[in-house]
């Protein structure tokens, strides 16, 4: 089977029930790509590639404030497949490792050019509203009707259970009807079939909330540190300092939701005295003016019990997103993206070998997933901190723990079996550890049945 030939179609169809509405546009594509962002925007450019008809929809309009920011040095390579090498580094600023402060003098950064055959030893941070924009046009250049202001509103199954007909409608109120032969959901937290099929699912093991903003002023690192991500833990979680162009600097805290709950009316001050708690983070903060909106989210951390289904695929935070400390979000976004691509063009080529496909996506991305998921777990907890704070290369676990830092966890074998004897070495430190490491975990513990409300950006997570 080949890709398509015929052109979009359009039909009319005027609801009975609402005669005096304008009549609903039906177009029939290959693929329907939900969410325009990292996830969406990759499967979406490589399928149009491999010549197949796809119609991509963005219920925003570009450029949007986007949480993110920090790439990791695996995203490159996906950069450089796309094309878009150049033009990211271009808005970005370069990234040449991760710190995390042991005190107001020290710190211990990870340089990527350590990892474990490292094939790029930097990576970037980005405005999101920059990165996402270019992301979606190149999309656009690449042949797919990527359209924004339109939203998915339902999605109707045929009798074989396959996606046949999604509902949208553009933000002047116009119906679209949208007949596919594929569905990617690249939904994002918004996770339209995780949502619609109720798949989402609030993660049983992790929680946590967030408060950030961008400010101008706040002292940068000197020398080639000046790019580092900071991640600097505090009392109740753990701060991130992201170095953006033109003297921006992204500044917040992730917080156990028990914490976030004591805010009181004005987020900002809230904000301000949470960074003013870390003598670190305050120092930098000196002179600092916000230049962004305070934002608050919450309920970060869920998981869809499915990745995959007859006819569709999820990518990217449609599926799950966990905690941003290892910056994996985009990554895994694209990750997930470029694996989609192949498992769409290989099942419409051959339907066959759709099973076959799916189960090889699922099994390999939550095989990286769930190496993340083991480290942001435990990153808060005493045991975490006393090793990260006095890291040793024996047997090059260090360097192992920084190609996980790099976003190295899917395929390098090298990598997997020294983060396993990583878990041995953590498992060793806590038993030295016991009584701290039991009060770090009843704590964690803890904050999954903290109910969090005052959610600015994402309203209805689980």
């Amino acid at each position: 089977m080949t890709p398509s030939e015929s052109a979009l179609g359009a039909t009319a169809a005027a609801p009975a029930s609402a005669p005096a509405q304008a009549p609903a546009q039906t177009l029939e594509v290959d693929v329907l790509v939900i969410g325009g962002g990292p996830a969406g925007t990759t499967a979406a450019t490589l399928l149009a590639r491999k010549g197949w008809k796809v119609l991509l929809l963005e219920k925003d309009r570009h450029p949007r404030f986007h949480i993110g920011e920090s790439l990791l040095p695996m995203n490159l390579a996906i950069l450089e497949r796309l094309g878009v090498f150049e033009q990211v580094r271009a808005i970005g600023v370069h990234k040449p490792g991760a710190e995390f402060p042991i005190d107001a003098e020290r710190y211990n950064t990870f340089r990527f050019e350590r990892a474990l055959d490292p094939v790029f030893g930097y990576a970037f941070q980005v405005k999101r509203e920059e990165f996402d924009q270019l992301l979606f046009r190149h999309a656009q250049g690449n042949g797919v009707d990527a359209r924004e202001q339109v939203k998915v509103e339902r999605i109707e199954f045929g009798a074989d259970g396959r996606p046949a007909l999604a509902y949208a409608r553009s933000a002047d109120g116009a119906a679209l009807q949208v007949r596919m032969r594929y569905l990617v959901d690249g939904s994002g937290r918004d996770t339209v079939l995780g949502s619609q099929l109720k798949l989402k699912r609030k993660n049983p093991l992790h929680q946590s909330a967030a408060i950030f903003s961008h400010f101008t002023g706040v002292q940068r690192r000197e020398g080639e540190d000046a790019g580092n991500i900071t991640v600097q833990r505090f009392a109740h979680g753990w701060m991130w300092l992201i170095p953006l162009q033109r003297g921006v600097m992204s500044v917040g805290a992730v917080c156990f939701p028990e914490y976030l709950k004591q805010r009181r009316g004005d987020s900002e001050a809230f904000l301000m005295r949470t960074l003013e708690s870390e003598p670190s983070v305050w120092a930098r903060m000196q002179g600092a003016q916000r230049c962004g909106e305070v934002h608050v989210t919450g309920n970060y951390s869920y998981t869809c019990s499915r990745m995959t289904g007859p006819g569709w695929v999820m990518v990217g935070d449609a599926y799950a997103f966990v905690d941003p400390v290892f910056s994996s979000g985009v990554y895994l976004g694209m990750n997930s993206g470029e694996q989609a691509a192949a498992v769409v063009d290989g099942a419409l080529r051959e339907p066959a070998r759709e099973a076959a496909l799916q189960d090889e996506m699922t099994v390999r991305l939550k095989r990286g997933l769930k190496h993340f998921q083991w480290f942001i777990y435990r990153f808060t907890t005493p045991v975490m901190r006393e090793l990260f704070n006095a890291p040793r290369n024996f047997w090059q676990v260090e360097q192992a723990v920084i190609s996980m830092l790099a976003g190295d966890v899917f395929d390098n074998r090298a990598v997997l079996n020294r983060l396993r004897l990583f878990r041995f070495i953590y498992a060793l430190t806590a038993v030295r550890m016991a009584p701290q490491a039991l009060r770090g975990w009843l704590r964690r513990k803890r904050q999954v049945g903290v109910d969090f409300r005052g959610d600015t950006l994402q309203r209805g997570n689980p």
